[in-house]
C-alpha cells in the first residue's frame, strides 16, 4: 500500500495511527502542502485525489480517499484490533465522536481554508487565528460533554482499547496545541489523549516522526 501524506495534516495523522493500530504495513509517499505551489494541486495528485486533499491510500485494487472512509475500509479488510464497537449503538457513538471532529471542526479549520481567509478575503493573521481557536474550542468543549457524561468512556474514547474516535482527537489536540487554544477545561480528553499517546501506535504516526518533517 502507498499512503500518500503530510506530516502536519491532521487527517494523514489520524489514517496513520489506524494503520498502526492494525499493523498494516504502507509505504508513505509525502505529498508537500506548502511546496511548489502545493503539491497537492499537482495534476498527478489530482488524478489520484480530486479535491486534492491528503491522505489518499493506493491499494492493490485502486485509490481510496477520505480518511473516515479508508479508516472504515480498513476495518473491513482487517479486521483485527477493530476500530468500531460490535454492537450498534456503540458504532453510532463512536462515529459522533470522530465526525464531531473530522466533519465539523476540521473542514472549517485546516490548510485550504484558512489560506483563503488571509489570501482571498485579506484577514489578518490574528484574526485567522481567532477563526481557529474559536471552532476548535467550541467543538472541543461539546468532545469534552460528549465524553465526560457517558458511562461508556473509559481509558479511551469508547471503552478500554483505543478506535476510530481516539484516531480522530489525537490529531485534532495536536493542531489545537499548536493554535494554544484553550483546553484547560477539557480533563477528560487530555487523560485520554495522555493514554493514547503512551501507545506505541500513536507515538509512530506522530508529526515529528514522519520523514518529511524534516523537509520544513
Amino acid at each position: 500500500m502507498k499512503l500518500y501524506t503530510y506530516f502536519r495534516s491532521s487527517a494523514a495523522y489520524r489514517l496513520r495511527i489506524a494503520l498502526h493500530l492494525k499493523g498494516v504495513a504502507y509505504d508513505a509517499v509525502p505529498v508537500h502542502l506548502l511546496r511548489d505551489g502545493g503539491q497537492q494541486h499537482q495534476a498527478a495528485y489530482r488524478a489520484k485525489s480530486p479535491l486534492g486533499l491528503v491522505p489518499s491510500l493506493e491499494t492493490d485494487t485502486g485509490v481510496l480517499t477520505q480518511s473516515l472512509a479508508i479508516m472504515e475500509w480498513l476495518d473491513e479488510t482487517h479486521p483485527a484490533a477493530p476500530l468500531l464497537p460490535a454492537d450498534p449503538d456503540g458504532r453510532a457513538r463512536v462515529r459522533a465522536i470522530a465526525q464531531t471532529m473530522a466533519c465539523d471542526i476540521h473542514p472549517i479549520t485546516n490548510l485550504r481554508v484558512l489560506r483563503y481567509l488571509t489570501g482571498t478575503l485579506g484577514v489578518s493573521e490574528e484574526q485567522k487565528n481567532d477563526w481557529y481557536r474559536h471552532w476548535v474550542t467550541e467543538g472541543l468543549s461539546a468532545v469534552e460533554h460528549l465524553l465526560a457524561n457517558d458511562p461508556r468512556t473509559g481509558t479511551f474514547c469508547h471503552g478500554e482499547t483505543p478506535g476510530l474516535a481516539d484516531c480522530c482527537l489525537v490529531p485534532q489536540v495536536s493542531n489545537a496545541r499548536r493554535y494554544h487554544c484553550a483546553l484547560g477545561a477539557m480533563p477528560t480528553i487530555a487523560r485520554i489523549v495522555d493514554a493514547c499517546e503512551a501507545l506505541d501506535a500513536f507515538q509512530r504516526a506522530a508529526p515529528a516522526r514522519q520523514a518529511d518533517a524534516e523537509s520544513v
